[in-house]
């Protein structure tokens, strides 16, 4: 069997069988590196080589939980869940309608605004949505609507705008990567290839409000327990807090580091006196605390990539699927799709599968005569395909982090299986159709 089959196979199994996700990366590793020839002691070494590559993004985290603890501790985030409490009870004869609409909304908006408007990616999640859980409980919101919501602004944009990441994933990997592989990409708009599968997207995110319109109960003590909900503010510690934010994001997008703009905006808490510095340490600890699940899936998938890499059978993977196509477009298409599919829920990040996908399935599309704005179309697709719906990607452990601080979201069961549903089967299919028809 293909090590990367059996790794990823491996993974999700153990992923849905609710072992922690941290288990099931580092025994789907083991097992992909034992499939693949390496040996334990190889795979251990390709495992370890490349835990670093997750350490900047949790180290990223954990400062951006210290950083959202230190906003709680201001007030800013619950004076807006004030008034949101306020416009809840003054509807509750109606359920709060217009003020659900104008969270999801508002969460939609930020998520969409976090790829391109204001380039933060996933850093508002852990200072915008836990200190909304109270409102978004006391509405009866289900979360797997709210992850839904969330992990559809932080992959459509990119996969359909070419603009702040969109730029990066569109014009610099996507369209660099297939031109590199021999197709003439000029005169092509990559808005118009990509514009069928971001119709999938759109499908999926309109079935997930028709699947998750239903309420659903969450228990208010345990937010109470970890997300204080009666907090003292004043127009001071308000305004601090706003320049706090405004700072770290200002210093994220000028050095490109959430690491550097979280400790900006944490410091500027600390030297105001918000947070006092007899505090600081404890706040510290909790906030990085509250991160630490999502900083070690990081770091854990960073090494099974490597492993997966180390094997070498991603690539024999793509290869061995040009022999089942035998001549067909309509094969060969959907099973690069499925390939992609694959290959990006085992590495999870769309970003560093295309230049991979693309070295092979830009030659067989050209074989299999598709035009190069549908080869465009299928490297991108297979490239987005798994983003939503892996165990160990950002666009899924993003909302996790927000909307399971009190223990009542699961990470696989309600952000993963809901995404990999709503938005893998349908890009699966839009993509396909886009691939015949361009």
């Amino acid at each position: 069997m293909n090590a990367v089959i059996a790794a990823v196979g491996v993974m999700l199994i153990l992923s849905l069988s609710r072992v922690h996700v941290v288990i099931a990366l580092i025994v789907g590793a083991l097992v992909g590196g034992l499939t693949g020839g390496l040996g334990i002691d190889a795979t251990l070494k390709a495992f370890n080589s490349g835990l670093g590559g997750g350490a900047t993004v949790a180290l990223s985290y954990a400062l951006l939980g210290a950083f959202a603890v230190a906003i709680a501790k201001s007030g800013l985030a619950h004076a807006l869940a004030d008034k949101a409490l306020a416009m809840v009870d003054r509807q509750h004869a109606t359920g709060g309608g217009r003020v659900k609409w104008l969270l999801i909304g508002l969460l939609w908006v930020v998520a969409i605004a976090s790829q391109n408007i204001l380039p933060i990616h996933i850093a508002f999640i852990p200072l915008l949505v836990p200190p909304l859980l109270y409102v978004l409980t006391k509405l009866q919101l289900d979360r797997r609507l709210i992850a839904c919501v969330m992990t559809f602004g932080l992959i459509t944009p990119y996969m359909f705008l070419p603009v702040g990441f969109g730029n990066i994933f569109l014009n610099e990997i996507l369209l660099a990567n297939v031109a590199r592989s021999g197709v003439d990409i000029s005169g092509i708009n990559v808005t118009h290839a990509m514009g069928i599968p971001a119709m999938g997207m759109v499908f999926g995110l309109a079935m997930a409000f028709i699947t998750y319109r239903k309420r659903r109960v969450y228990d208010l003590a345990k937010i109470e327990q970890v997300e204080q909900v009666a907090v003292q503010y004043n127009p001071l510690s308000l305004m601090i807090a706003g320049v706090a934010i405004a700072a770290a994001f200002i210093v994220q997008l000028l050095l490109d580091s959430m690491i550097i703009g979280a400790l900006v905006g944490f410091l500027i808490f600390s030297a105001s006196g918000i947070v006092k510095w007899r505090e600081t340490d404890d706040l510290f600890t909790e906030g990085m605390k509250m991160m630490a699940m999502i900083g070690f899936i990081m770091i854990a998938a960073s090494g099974f990539a490597e492993v997966m890499k180390a094997t070498g059978e991603v690539q024999t993977l793509v290869e061995s699927s040009a022999s089942w196509i035998n001549h067909s477009k309509g094969v060969g298409a959907l099973l690069m799709l499925l390939v992609g599919l694959l290959v990006t829920m085992g590495i999870g990040s769309s970003f560093s599968t295309v230049p991979i996908l693309a070295a092979i399935f830009v030659p067989l599309c050209v074989q299999l005569g598709f035009s190069p704005i549908a080869i465009v179309c299928i490297v991108g697709t297979a490239g987005a395909l798994g983003d939503a719906g892996s165990p160990a990607s950002d666009s899924t452990l993003g909302p996790t982090s927000g909307l399971n601080i009190d223990g009542q979201h699961h990470h696989i069961w309600d952000t993963v299986v809901p995404t990999f549903l709503h938005y893998n089967l349908p890009l699966l299919a839009f993509g396909w159709v886009a691939a015949m028809v361009l």
